[in-house]
């Protein structure tokens, strides 16, 4: 189903407000996500760009050209499908400007509740904007690439990482991965992987580990991956790093230690306990019989059933204020089966006996 932004950034072409672009051009279109069809007449080729892996999959699905990241210049016309990062927004019309040939067309959009509004305002103060229009709750605006230039957006170091706007905890580490980094225990050993990577905070920490043999690394954001493996290569232990939607993607590996740090939102606001329910059940699959898998959530998300769903032994190792550490051992193969059927049939599983009840691992 399109959504509303899509439909809003399409709305000038179709109302006449644009001119279509003709046979023989070319368009980038950053930001891009699935759902969306070209109006009647826009004949220009559409290179979509979209560095999140089940967008990605989405549009390749959809038979859209796409990559994750910008590529090439000279096109005659960028639509960009703003987030609600503004740092991010900003930075995607900067590339918008270094991509499109001068005078060519740049169509900006994005829902008011991602502050529509105001970045076309703030833009207006930056550059010259040609019209506006609203429509299906959100802001639409368009511009003439020409001398004024958005600077690119700056990275925020954070010791030797590179972190940019859009990432996960850009400038910054999450509180929540520092605190699941304080709570590991000291026998994690073998092999590691970080599910939920983001720009490498955690495995950056876990390569130095004497114990620890090798990390892998799985993200489904291009940018930050690519981040942690620019801070992360010439470790002297082995690091792999996979761009993987590890919900919708097989795992190839076995590890005997999974850690994560789970989103739970996809790419919208609400929260969605179920996306980390399919990750758990994605590390209870990556994980040999023995293996371990330690994570942090917020204190109110209900991941407890999820994990009693597909391991033999599950606990709390500690909790603060905001956030509690679970841990779970030895993935049951037949348990997780069961899990992944009932959690397609909208069906809750069942909760099977926890050793040493229901607090921490003896």
């Amino acid at each position: 189903m399109t959504d509303d932004a899509l439909k809003t950034l399409f709305h000038p072409f179709e109302a006449g407000l644009i001119d279509l672009p003709a046979a023989g051009s070319r368009a980038l279109f950053l930001g891009a996500r699935p759902g969306w069809r070209k109006p009647e007449g826009f004949e220009a080729a559409i290179t979509a760009v979209q560095g999140f892996r089940p967008d990605f999959l989405g549009l390749q699905r959809q038979g859209v050209k796409v990559v994750p990241e910008g590529e090439g210049d000279g096109y005659d016309l960028a639509l960009v499908l703003g987030s609600k990062h503004r740092g991010q927004n900003e930075g995607w019309i900067a590339q918008a400007q270094r991509r499109v040939r001068p005078g060519g067309l740049i169509v900006v959009a994005a829902s008011k509740k991602d502050g529509g509004d105001s970045l076309r305002k703030r833009l207006a103060e930056l550059t010259e904007i040609e019209d506006h229009a609203a429509k299906h709750h959100g802001v639409v605006f368009w511009m003439r690439n020409g001398e004024k230039q958005l600077p690119e957006a700056e990275a925020e170091s954070v010791g030797s990482f590179e972190t940019r706007p859009g990432m996960f905890s850009h400038g910054h580490a999450d509180p929540g991965s520092v605190f699941l980094l304080e709570s590991l225990p000291a026998d994690l050993k073998g092999d590691v992987a970080d599910f939920c990577a983001g720009w490498g905070f955690l495995a950056g920490d876990l390569i130095r580990r004497e114990r620890i043999r090798s990390v892998d690394l799985y993200e489904a954001d291009h940018a930050s991956l690519e981040a942690a493996r620019t801070a992360l290569q010439g470790t002297e232990k082995p690091m792999a790093f996979f761009w993987k939607d590890l919900v919708g993607e097989p795992v190839e590996r076995v590890y005997d230690a999974v850690v994560m740090n789970p989103p739970f939102h996809a790419s919208g606001h609400a929260a969605e306990p179920d996306l980390g329910a399919g990750l758990i059940r994605a590390a209870a699959k990556a994980l040999k019989g023995k293996g371990r898998l330690f994570l942090v959530a917020n204190r109110g998300l209900p991941y407890e059933r999820a994990l009693t769903a597909v391991f033999a032994e599950t606990g709390e190792l500690t909790r603060n204020d905001d956030y509690k550490i679970l841990w779970a051992a030895e993935p049951q193969t037949r348990n997780m089966a069961r899990a992944a059927t009932q959690a397609k049939s909208g069906g809750r599983p069942g909760a099977p006996a926890r050793r040493n009840g229901a607090g921490r691992r003896k």
